[in-house]
């Protein structure tokens, strides 16, 4: 066996990959952490580094890759903005799970225009959610916090609202303004800001003068704040039903798909994530459960994935979603045959230009396009480099379970892939 390790050894000195290896190890040693690095050349397929790539890692958002994937398998050009039905006087309609309706990081729903303009008597039914509002495995007290926002089959303004108020006045502005039927005053002795309750939308706020407050605030989800919100904001009357989605149901058309996977990528946005997972559950059968979707996507397109991840969520947020590297260097190479060059980089992160690494991997061009993914102790980026001679490479960076903050992690990542960037 000897003679075989000898080989090898000798192969990664000619290929010029030793000095990665080397500093890989001592990252590990530094840091006490595991790490996993694959990079392959896109054009080839040859392997040029390999470190722990057949290990499982916690992907954070780089879970979002297999979102992005299964999304341009799945949907098509456009999101389907609502399904409905149109019988006599009334309009019936079941959402799709499309985040786009009152969202502020995308554009106008057509879904707006097309219930603002009836002339019927709306009526919306939820009977097609046969989801959780929550991931499995999704801390549960990060349910005030924006980041974790819940699903539902019809969300608007991102399934949050937006409290702020100057550091001269106590006076809070709301928006929706919906939502201020359901905000109390806090007792002054406890600390000054806005809390929720986790069984129902009740909002708590203790004011502080001399302090400002901007914050967006998760909402709870359920059908009557569903018809409530829709109704306040399209000036008319929404009321529910508990009706399912019949054969017969049309499909309102939304949004290019391109513009939320660009926010889903570029700003790691995990209720966009999430709410896709629903849509595509949504498209292959007649219910929107991200189990449904996840599924769905693993036994139709994974047959030849290095290694079967454990996939839970769309976003990343869940700590039960194990990939290696290697599999996610291949839905790399495969979301590679659905957009061209031209068309993918620009929904993805771009180092020193924009999304999570504007800051990070700077250079003129550009070398390093992809996606980040980032919880407590875990941090990782994939996606495309191109090298110094022009060659692009596919890459995944994985460490997890590091004891300390992120940026010192970032900042290795930083040497050894600008050092790949100018070997290659």
């Amino acid at each position: 066996m000897k003679w075989i390790w000898a080989i090898l050894f000798l192969t990664l000195c000619s290929c010029g990959a030793t000095k990665f290896y080397k500093e890989m190890d001592a990252m590990e040693q530094e840091f006490g952490h595991h790490a996993g690095l694959l990079v392959v050349d896109a054009e080839t397929g040859k392997t040029l580094i390999s470190h722990n790539a057949d290990k499982h890692f916690i992907p954070a958002s780089n879970t979002k890759i297999l979102t992005l994937f299964s999304s341009l398998k799945v949907i098509g050009e456009r999101v389907p903005a609502l399904y409905y039905f149109e019988q006599g006087d009334s309009l019936i309609f079941w959402g799709s799970g499309d985040p786009s309706l009152f969202y502020e990081e995308l554009p106008e729903s057509p879904a707006y225009e097309f219930l603002k303009s009836s002339k019927k008597d709306i009526y919306f039914s939820d009977a097609n959610f046969s989801g959780s509002h929550y991931g499995n495995g999704w801390a549960w007290d990060d349910y005030d916090y924006s980041y974790a926002v819940e699903r539902s089959s019809l969300p608007q303004y991102g399934n949050y609202l937006k409290a702020s108020k100057p550091e001269t006045s106590i006076y809070l502005s709301v928006e929706p303004k919906f939502f201020k039927q359901y905000f109390w005053m806090g007792d002054s002795a406890q600390e000054s800001g806005i809390s929720r309750l986790y069984e129902n939308n009740a909002f708590v706020y203790t004011p502080a003068i001399n302090k400002a407050l901007d914050r967006n605030v998760p909402v709870k989800s359920n059908p009557l704040i569903t018809v409530g919100l829709l109704s306040d904001t399209l000036n008319r009357t929404v009321r529910y039903v508990n009706l399912p989605l019949p054969a017969s149901y049309k499909t309102l058309e939304g949004l290019p798909a391109d513009s939320l996977y660009k926010v889903m990528m570029q700003a790691s946005d995990n209720f966009i994530a999430e709410q896709l997972m629903l849509t595509i559950a949504g498209i292959v059968s007649d219910s929107l459960d991200t189990d449904i979707g996840i599924d769905y996507i693993k036994e139709t397109y994974f047959n030849s994935i290095p290694d079967m991840p454990k996939w839970v969520d769309g976003s990343g947020l869940s700590r039960y979603n194990l990939i290696t590297p290697r599999s996610i260097v291949w839905l790399w190479q495969q979301i590679l045959t659905m957009k061209s060059r031209e068309e993918l980089f620009p929904l993805l992160a771009t180092g020193g230009v924009s999304g999570t690494i504007k800051n990070y991997y700077k250079s003129d061009p550009p070398y390093i396009y992809g996606k980040t993914g980032t919880l407590s102790n875990n941090h990782c980026l994939s996606g495309y480099l191109i090298t110094n001679k022009g060659k692009m490479l596919i890459f995944s960076f994985i460490n997890n379970n590091y004891p300390t903050s992120s940026t010192p992690i970032k900042k290795r990542m930083e040497q050894i892939l600008w050092g790949i960037h100018q070997k290659y």
